[in-house]
């Protein structure tokens, strides 16, 4: 999109069209800030929860978290995204996440605990006779969360060799490899049991990983070694300053491009926190919280000084300016999205 010459930035927003979301948006972004304005928005999948950009920027990715499980590609040419193709089934439930990876989108299917590649054609649509599922096995020790396996985020490292899963019901990090178009797994990180990991994201210096942790308000450290696959916990980061009076359920984690930041957002608390990278990565220090502009803040993500908030149950989309020398957000605006879940910016 261009005015005069120059590009506009476009953001993109999940909704769960089953809670009156209006499935996925599109809002400009504006020149030299960060506020958002709604222009128009499509239909075509039930439940577009999570969304991930093609890397040349020509297409958008979308989950259906549904029952079925599905995904969709839209063509991102034209002035609204345009879906290329009927969405292809996953051959699992309820897609939670989904990122692309060596000719592929990998979906992370929550209600049935595996992961999904869906190769990409050359002209960026979806093959879906050759989709290959990996499933998860195992379990963990809360009684009505960790029943079975809950594949929650799934994501290439930064070295682009491997594909790792964070699984909420096993209490685990799976790396894993892709050949010929089938998944396997190359190793099983153990976390904490019960802690509930829901996603992860890497350090930029390629080092060290941090988990957000679901059932426990908490951020696990990871040293990362992407020559061989390995991740190894370190040490634990409260995402709150005091005990929660109830579930606090943590569910997104951003990590600042120049590595000394990272947030956090707790949807129980309403709030998001900020850390402060120490010892190269190997450890984390909360500064503080702030309010999410919202209710039930379910992703964010951090784009060119600001931090975007999609909050589900009041509906809009808050955006933050973040402090260049503390990586405190301070709250700027908001726009109404019903039932929001997810932002990304091309």
């Amino acid at each position: 999109m261009t005015d005069g010459g120059a590009r506009r930035r476009r953001a993109f927003i999940g909704s769960f069209t089953a809670a009156g979301g209006p499935g996925i948006v599109t809002a400009a972004v504006a020149p030299g800030g960060g506020a958002l304005t709604v222009l128009h928005s499509v239909t075509g999948v039930p439940d577009p929860s999570y969304l991930a950009l093609a890397p040349d920027g020509r297409f958008l990715y979308a989950v259906s978290e549904t029952a079925e499980g599905a995904v969709a590609a839209y063509r991102l040419t034209g002035q609204r995204p345009e879906q290329a193709g009927p969405a292809v089934r996953v051959g699992g439930q309820g897609p939670t996440h989904l990122s692309l990876f060596d000719g592929h989108v990998l979906t992370a299917n929550y209600g049935s605990g595996s992961v999904t590649a869906v190769p990409v054609r050359p002209d960026g649509t979806l093959a879906p006779a050759l989709s290959a599922v990996l499933p998860h096995t195992g379990s963990g020790p809360h009684s009505r969360r960790q029943q079975a396996p809950h594949a929650h985020q799934v994501q290439p490292d930064p070295s682009g060799r491997w594909a790792v899963s964070v699984d909420l019901g096993t209490d685990s990090v799976r790396v894993c490899t892709l050949r010929d178009g089938a998944l396997a797994v190359h190793r099983e990180a153990p976390l904490r049991p019960g802690s509930g990991p829901r996603h992860l994201a890497f350090h930029p210096g390629g080092g060290h990983a941090y988990v957000l942790n679901e059932l426990t308000p908490t951020v696990t450290v990871c040293r990362w070694r992407g020559e061989d696959g390995t991740l190894v916990p370190l040490t634990e980061a409260q995402v709150l300053p005091t005990a929660p009076a109830g579930d606090a359920y943590p569910s997104g984690i951003a990590v600042s491009p120049d590595g000394r930041f990272v947030w956090t957002a707790t949807r129980g608390e309403d709030v998001l926190s900020t850390f402060a990278v120490e010892d190269a990565g190997a450890r984390l220090r909360l500064l503080g919280t702030t309010p999410c502009g919202g209710d039930w803040p379910r992703a964010i993500t951090v784009s060119d000084g600001y931090l975007y908030c999609a909050n589900e149950r009041s509906g809009d989309v808050s955006w933050f300016t973040l402090d260049q020398h503390t990586g405190l957000p301070l709250y700027d605006g908001r726009v109404t999205v019903p039932a929001a879940s997810c932002v990304v910016l091309d």
